[in-house]
């Protein structure tokens, strides 16, 4: 097996298909764990567990506590970023390294449908033969010929962990889940946000009762949110960066956060020439078992826009090597996966969502329970969020959850649970919860729908 890519859908793939007896190479331009590990999900979810230390100390006077301020170092925040980073990716490699899986450092492509065709990194070429070629070579933050990023002012996400300094005014362009996660990182620091959203509400691919709870949250925390509007540009200045907007305003700071998406990388690796199709924005085309067009060659992760997630990354991996080493392999079912927007409230879901419901696509009874009455909520000070649960009407099957809380991503758990294991709404009431606990609410939505009748 060859691997071409050292992310989650790479090292995980490499690990199944070394349990599995295989001989298996990954070959890896940026370091084991990819982007996943070194500038994106590791490195973003550090910074945001410092946000969330700041969160708590803010609202600690409601709790008796009072104190000196406290401030932030950045420079040394973003040392152990990058610490944790590559101590992290260390690990992985001591992981891939012990199971007999071999790592090559350099630039792979396909050279037929049995070669790869590796530039390595300290000169020269390595050709190497394979039963079966992985690909997942991720993707790269989107920039726009009118906002280039130059590591200083103008910032991709990538390019935030090298700040030694705290942002005077951070202008945050889009408002997706990584635009919504750094505003919300930074916010909580103590620097003055502004969010840039094209869209209503901010987070339009997530619950709109969650979007818009987290927008109230911001609002309230001194966070300027412009909604419904466009950027045309950005503009470096001698002290800081213009962004305008296409409806003439201008909006200055003194640095510049682009979130606009992610682009694959899968130009110039061969897929042409052997024949893999891509769809109009690039990605590769891949079946539920992770296949390609082409017999022999797979695909994982964000290079396959399938789900911009580590874990269905990792998962499409494993599906992969399942699927070509003949071991038992279900196909992948994203009604299952959960997700996360680690923001202050976190929003985690799963299954099927309320803009479904609302559409026609789907019949179900809809609980949503605010976290206000919940005993543990009001000891922690806890006043924004809610429990929202789906299920079908007659067989009362949970199908799908909301968790707008600290922590969500801890909470949404026994409801992915449920969703995956097709238990009822009365099955998930009657484990016991601990007294007090936030999933308390879990159970007691669950009880709501108990006969529910919308």
């Amino acid at each position: 097996m060859v691997i071409v890519g050292g992310g989650p859908g790479g090292y995980e793939s490499a690990l199944v298909a070394a349990q599995l007896g295989a001989e298996v190479t990954v070959v890896d331009t940026d370091g084991p764990g990819g982007s996943a590990v070194l500038t994106d999900c590791v490195p973003s979810k550090t910074l945001v567990a410092t946000s969330e230390l700041m969160t708590d100390m803010g609202e600690a006077e409601e709790l008796g506590i009072s104190g000196g301020s406290v401030e932030v170092d950045l420079g040394r925040v973003n040392r152990r970023v990058k610490k944790l980073a590559l101590a992290q990716s260390a690990d992985i490699e001591q992981r891939l390294t012990r199971e007999g899986i071999r790592l090559l450092r350099g630039r792979g492509r396909l050279d037929g449908t049995d070669r790869v065709a590796v530039s390595l990194a300290d000169g020269g070429e390595e050709h190497l033969e394979a039963d079966a070629v992985l690909l997942a070579t991720g993707a790269t933050p989107r920039v726009l010929p009118s906002a280039q990023p130059d590591g200083d002012r103008i910032l991709t996400w990538e390019q935030v962990y090298d700040l030694d300094q705290v942002p005077e005014r951070m202008v945050v362009v889009g408002s997706g889940v990584t635009g919504a996660e750094f505003a919300s990182a930074y916010n909580a620091l103590d620097i003055d946000v502004v969010l840039i959203s094209s869209r209503e509400l901010v987070l339009p691919g997530e619950d709109a009762d969650a979007a818009e709870v987290l927008e109230d949250v911001f609002t309230r925390r001194g966070m300027t949110v412009l909604s419904k509007s466009r950027m045309e540009s950005v503009v470096r200045e001698a002290d800081g960066v213009t962004v305008k907007l296409t409806d003439g305003r201008a909006v200055s700071g003194s640095h510049c956060l682009l979130a606009l998406g992610s682009v694959p990388k899968t130009t110039d690796i061969g897929l042409e020439e052997v024949g893999v199709d891509r769809d109009e924005g690039g990605f590769v085309k891949v079946d539920r078992v992770s296949r390609t067009s082409v017999r022999g060659i797979y695909a994982a992760g964000d290079c396959t826009g399938v789900s911009m997630l580590a874990s269905v990354a990792a998962m499409q991996g494993r599906i992969a090597m399942w699927h070509f080493l003949g071991d038992a392999v279900a196909p992948l079912d994203l009604k299952t996966v959960s997700s996360n927007v680690f923001t202050a409230p976190e929003i985690a879901t799963v299954g099927w969502s309320q803009r479904a419901v609302d559409a026609g696509e789907i019949q179900a009874d809809v609980v949503m329970l605010p976290l206000s009455g919940n005993a543990r909520a009001k000891m922690q000070g806890v006043r924004d969020g809610f429990v929202k649960l789906f299920c079908r009407p007659g067989t009362r099957i949970v199908i799908g959850g909301v968790v707008v809380a600290p922590r969500a991503s801890e909470l949404i758990h026994p409801i992915a649970v449920a969703v995956s294991q097709s238990l009822t709404a009365d099955q998930l009431a009657h484990a016991f919860t601990v007294y007090p606990s936030m999933s308390g609410s879990v159970a007691e939505a669950a009880r709501r729908l108990h006969h529910y009748q919308a």
